[in-house]
């Protein structure tokens, strides 16, 4: 298996290359690297192809470079959001790969590179019945580990979700869905909730409630300018959709789905507080699930599950609210760090947090001025 840099590559042929894997996710599409330009990273492009020059494994890479202490400090890192891409897991593809990963970090001299692979561990909930344990996850868990890759502190995205399957009919979703589901669908449908598709000019709108969102949930977002940035570009490129749920014509949900082959993500959920006991989100959810399958997906995937499967761990509440619409449990071997500059890798791990959880405190207190400005 030879490796191809992507020097040359555009837009339509990555993404169609994308799409020739099993799996392709939109964080590896051109979209969100065009994305992540514009605020500070560099995307770069491998492709590994066998002898027939049939595509084995690729990646999008994300580069940043970032200076502390008034520049005295200059790192530069590497991700791959959900990536690398790869048709299988033999061990030829996986040892090549991340043999040129580790030669790519250290010839960017960067501090460390991130991988995200979406490499699924086991399917179902630990320990009960019905949890499928894979084989191949944790063979290439062990090959990193014996490569000195380290499990990541920082996982960026989530490391389990839950996946609906949209091959089955609408009345069969709706069986597989926890009755308290079902009837909070029809209870939003006779209570007068109305969900339509957003158009751009609502995207402000659906920042305002993301940010209401954020300040009741208590998770730090960015600024309003990023999200629609996201929402225009992928919008305009037909590889998103957003909806909003309304109530006597005003707004009280919303979400943004993406779709990219086969599967569909719901990645952004948003609410206000008005009209919350006619349970306008499972409404939203039921839509957005209907209009994955118009769009030929076969794939749902609720975006984001517990680390620990357990009532303490902070998304137990969002969690239980996915399982009722009938999702299965798809845990993965996470983000996995390989540290090319042991030294400068440990500063950043240990350091750099709290300097970061300064920057978020700021932060926080001007996500709830902005609040009081638009209330």
């Amino acid at each position: 298996m030879r490796r191809k840099v992507g020097a040359a590559v555009d837009r339509e042929t990555w993404n169609n290359l994308l799409l020739s894997f099993p799996a392709p996710h939109f964080l590896q599409t051109w979209e969100w690297g065009e994305i992540k330009e514009k605020y500070g990273w560099k995307k770069d492009f491998l492709v590994w192809k066998d002898g027939q020059g049939n595509a084995r494994a690729a990646c999008m890479i994300l580069l940043r470079s970032m200076s502390f202490l008034r520049g005295c400090i200059t790192f530069r890192i590497g991700y791959v959001p959900r990536g690398p891409l790869f048709m299988n897991l033999e061990d030829e593809n996986r040892q090549q790969v991340l043999d040129e990963l580790q030669d790519y970090a250290k010839k960017q001299n960067a501090v460390f590179l991130k991988i995200d692979p979406e490499v699924i561990s086991a399917t179902g909930m630990p320990g009960e019945v019905g949890e499928v344990i894979l084989e191949d996850a944790s063979g290439f868990q062990n090959e990193l580990k014996k490569r000195g890759w380290t499990f990541s502190d920082d996982q960026i995205q989530f490391r389990n979700t839950v996946i609906l399957d949209l091959s089955h009919s609408e009345e069969e979703l709706l069986a597989a869905m926890k009755q308290k589901t079902r009837y909070n669908i029809r209870l939003a449908q006779k209570k007068g909730v109305q969900v339509r598709v957003a158009e751009p000019d609502d995207f402000p709108l659906l920042y305002q409630m993301y940010l209401e969102t954020s300040l009741r949930d208590g998770f730090i977002i960015r600024e309003q300018q990023y999200y629609l940035d996201v929402w225009n570009l992928f919008s305009a490129q037909d590889m998103a959709r957003a909806f909003i749920a309304e109530v006597e014509g005003d707004a009280v949900a919303g979400l943004f789905l993406f779709y990219t082959g086969k599967r569909a993500w719901y990645f952004y959920g948003m609410s206000t507080d008005k009209h919350k006991e006619k349970m306008p989100n499972y409404l939203l959810q039921w839509e957005a699930i209907r209009y994955a399958k118009t769009r030929g997906c076969t794939l749902y995937d609720l975006w984001g599950a517990p680390d620990d499967f357990t009532e303490a761990d902070r998304l137990w509440n969002v969690f239980r609210f996915k399982q009722g619409l009938g999702g299965k449990v798809q845990r993965s071997i996470g983000a996995w760090d390989y540290p090319a500059r042991k030294g400068l890798y440990f500063f950043y791990q240990q350091v750099l947090p709290r300097l970061l959880a300064i920057t978020r405190k700021h932060r926080k207190k001007s996500m709830s001025l902005e609040m009081n400005q638009n209330s």
